[in-house]
């Protein structure tokens, strides 16, 4: 009867463990999926203070609106990336 028990407690252990490896892969999971959010959004931020930053240069006369353009013309390929620029 000692045995049964034993086996028991091994059975109960093991279904034990094997819910804490679950709870640890979902606590991991939600963790990169919130640092690859932040990454996202920390890099959206980037390209928006980026724009902001050679528009705001195409105003000043420090770059030439024809070069952005010439940047814009050989990077956009979506039609509608296109046409919100006029090209």
């Amino acid at each position: 009867m000692a045995n049964l028990n034993r086996e028991d407690r091994i059975a109960a252990l093991e279904t034990r463990l094997r819910q804490l490896k679950c709870q640890q892969m979902r606590v991991e999971a939600r963790r990169r999926y919130l640092a690859s959010r932040l990454e996202r959004k920390a890099d959206t931020r980037r390209k928006i203070l980026v724009g902001a930053v050679v528009l705001a240069k195409v105003e000043q006369g420090v770059l030439q609106n024809a070069t952005l353009r010439g940047w814009l013309d050989g990077a956009l390929t979506r039609s509608d990336d296109r046409e919100l620029f006029g090209l």
